[in-house]
């Protein structure tokens, strides 16, 4: 009897993607360490992009809110930073969902090319002198955009990162996103100490300050060649028509709750002891901007190499227990920190305070990704990490300076302290509530 032969079977497109995602479960050594790099350059450009003009206002705040009150300039310029985390929740939201429905890759090209474009036209936009009110206008404009890029930038590549990674490392590895964060502002904070060393004061304030924002243009051509290699991490099973959307999201209250309550401490305590912190020596202390740049440069140095360590320890005694030890301490130790550091006149003291700072903040900010990626299923990952994040980021991080710089101008510098505690205080409590389940450190 002839045996008929059995009918050739014929892929679907769907089938093929899971085939092509099937391999990413899979990824040698190698091709994961290269997923990782790929992502977390990408991640560097963005908040190099997004920290230079923090770094820079010093020297265009005049140029585009004119005055003859410097802390009142700075207010301004502090005010637009402010707007440009506000955008964030949108970005979270809009890539997020791009993210969970169309891929990870998706939406971190899309993220670093709208980051290019914003530095890009930071860089050549004109100032007050030139063509009036419209300059600061313009530069809110751009710095929307940016904060929208940005606040779409977070959540994909957290997501990502932790997804790429092996289970039982995927502190360590997902720790590099933060040494990519701050090697953003590193590398930010020494292209200014570098002009600071070459140019003259009076150059910087009139041009050198754009050379900052063409150079993070020139980088986010680079990444997003590198970007494009990049290997996908959503089964295409997980992109049903309920993923990437807030009805989805809304399922899993208390996962915000938590993202929401540890960000907010732990963002605000971040952009505290680095981004303001620079201007705080100068302004209260009384430190050279020279000097205040060089003790930043060398306290993120040293911030960023103890990512993978707190990372690595993580993985040991788990999420919850990092978290709690880094409530606990914030909220005990930021009031007599910041009171030192406001009357410092050392610049190895000042030096040695910050960094005391930085190590508590590091058991949150080595984890900052990957644990809010663990409490989020994949169909709602990137939205849920992304909107959660950069709603508590833009209220309390994105905030920071303009607070800051609101007390010392009603002469209440030390409110401001209080206000880090509370929320500390917060963070801590937030913690403390997430029950002794989260020290799992599971990705489903």
């Amino acid at each position: 009897m002839e045996r008929t032969a059995p009918a050739p079977h014929i892929v679907s497109p769907g089938e093929h993607e899971a085939r092509a995602f099937a391999g990413t479960q899979a990824l040698s050594g190698r091709a994961r360490l290269r997923a990782i790099i790929a992502s977390s350059a990408g991640n560097l450009v963005e908040w190099y992009d997004f920290y230079v003009y923090s770094f820079t206002a010093l020297y265009f705040a005049a140029a585009f809110f004119p005055g003859d009150d410097p802390t009142a300039q700075l207010l301004s310029a502090a005010a637009v930073f402010a707007v440009g985390f506000l955008m964030r929740p949108l970005g979270g939201w809009l890539f997020g969902r791009i993210a969970d429905r169309h891929g990870r890759k998706t939406a971190l090209l899309l993220s670093v090319l709208m980051m290019c474009a914003g530095s890009l036209a930071i860089a050549i936009v004109p100032t007050h002198a030139t063509i009036g009110a419209a300059a600061p206008v313009l530069l809110l404009i751009v710095r929307m955009i940016q904060g929208l890029s940005l606040g779409g930038e977070y959540g994909a590549t957290a997501t990502y990162m932790s997804e790429v990674s092996v289970a039982h490392r995927r502190g360590f590895y997902a720790s590099f996103q933060y040494v990519t964060l701050i090697g953003g502002q590193l590398v930010a904070l020494c292209v200014l100490v570098t002009m600071q060393q070459v140019l003259p004061e009076s150059e910087i304030r009139e041009w050198a300050w754009r050379v900052p924002f063409a150079i993070g243009a020139v980088l986010a051509i680079v990444v997003l060649y590198l970007r494009r290699t990049l290997h996908e991490t959503v089964p295409p099973q997980a992109r049903t028509q309920d993923a990437g959307t807030l009805r989805a999201l809304a399922k899993h209250p208390r996962a915000l709750l938590i993202v929401l309550g540890l960000t907010a401490g732990g963002s605000l305590l971040f952009y505290t002891f680095t981004t303001y912190m620079q201007k705080y020596l100068v302004n209260t202390a009384g430190m050279d901007a020279r000097t205040a740049s060089l003790i930043m440069t060398g306290a993120l140095f040293v911030f960023m190499i103890l990512q993978p360590v707190f990372g690595l320890l993580s993985d040991r005694i788990g999420r919850r227990t990092s978290l709690v030890l880094f409530g606990g301490l914030a909220t005990v130790c930021t009031y007599p920190l910041l009171a030192a550091l406001g009357q410092v006149s050392s610049p190895m003291a000042a030096l040695l305070l910050v960094l005391c700072a930085l190590l508590i903040i590091s058991l949150y900010t080595a984890i900052s990704g990957v644990f809010k990626a663990e409490l989020f299923p994949v169909g709602v990952r990137a939205l849920g990490v992304g909107l959660s994040y950069a709603v508590a980021n833009a209220l309390f991080g994105g905030t920071a300076e303009y607070i800051a710089l609101w007390f010392r101008h009603r002469g209440n510098e030390s409110g401001f302290y209080i206000y880090v505690t509370a929320v500390s205080a917060v963070a801590f409590i937030t913690a403390l509530a997430m029950g002794r389940r989260y020290d799992a450190n599971r990705l489903e």
